[in-house]
């Protein structure tokens, strides 16, 4: 009867003191890899000058939408608007990535979706090797997705790497393990054990083992881990980066494995709460209970 009660109070409190309680979270999306997650899309080098130069085309799937946001380099969030990698991959041309597309396509499908936070972590010519726990980039990545969860909840990481990975052997050999360790090494510093990763399988590479990496990354056999073949999308001139068209077709292949994807239950000994997503819920129910509180004193 009490619990009865409470849900009545809850019901008729919140429109009236809480109804814009979760308005303002963020559906934190992590974008991270190199050079065709940060988006080479457009990029070319300049005939005259031989500096890679950005086209400045943004195609419809990428324009600004009010409800995507990006957390920048100095950890603000604003509008996300294309080249997202501009200020984060900052030594290097940035044109169109997937990410925006993807987010763009999430909202046209799933219109109650809410607001999107992406967080671009790429940096071009990074290996594997350089995202391992302890190197720059990855506690970089870890300090900026961890800012990102005080404005919202993790729904996933989009990765994208490998291509330098396919020039020597010896990183080959040791690309699956590293890529595991990468994996999971995050999960359990973002306290999010079951983070969804979509990855995407290479669709080129800077040196000749290039199935072989792409043998690795289909392979991990972690779970909530999907891969996305990029495999087959055309390519700019240099053979290496994916086209403005291409980058535009991964965005929405990404979003549709996203919006498809049925996550996997934790898993014996080796879950641990998710508190990443606990906290947001608990302080959600801590004010539904002060309202109340206010509710029932004032009237």
């Amino acid at each position: 009867m009490l619990s009865f009660i409470l849900l009545v109070l809850v019901a008729h409190a919140l429109p009236v003191k809480c109804q814009n309680l979760l308005q303002h979270k963020l559906n934190i999306i992590i974008l991270a890899g190199q050079s065709n997650m940060a988006g080479r899309g457009g990029v070319a080098n300049d005939t005259s000058t031989g500096i890679p130069t950005w086209d400045g085309v943004v195609p419809p799937q990428c324009q600004p939408n009010p409800s995507i946001f990006r957390l920048s380099a100095d950890l603000a969030w604003v509008q996300a608007r294309e080249p997202i990698h501009a200020d984060i991959d900052a030594r290097k041309t940035n044109g169109i990535g997937p990410g925006m597309s993807f987010a763009n396509a999430v909202l046209s499908k799933d219109p109650n979706f809410g607001l999107v936070g992406l967080v671009p972590c790429a940096i071009g010519g990074t290996t594997i090797s350089e995202w391992q726990k302890g190197e720059f980039l990855y506690e970089q990545l870890v300090k900026r997705a961890q800012m990102a969860l005080q404005s919202g909840v993790y729904r996933a990481m989009l990765w994208y790497q490998g291509e330098t990975d396919t020039i020597n052997q010896d990183d080959v050999e040791l690309y699956k393990g590293r890529l595991k360790r990468f994996f999971n090494d995050l999960r359990s510093d973002l306290h999010a054990p079951m983070l969804p990763i979509f990855q995407v399988a290479l669709a080129s590479g800077e040196g000749p083992y290039i199935e072989e990496v792409r043998e690795a990354q289909l392979k991990t056999g972690l779970p909530n881990v999907k891969c996305v073949d990029a495999k087959g999308l055309p390519l700019e001139p240099d053979r290496l980066h994916l086209t403005t068209p291409s980058q535009v077709k991964l965005g929405e292949m990404l979003a549709d494995a996203f919006l498809r994807f049925i996550p996997s239950p934790l898993q014996g000994n080796d879950a641990s709460p998710n508190f990443s997503s606990f906290v947001p819920y608990f302080l959600m129910i801590v004010q539904i209970f002060r309202c109340l509180w206010m509710t029932i004193t004032f009237r």
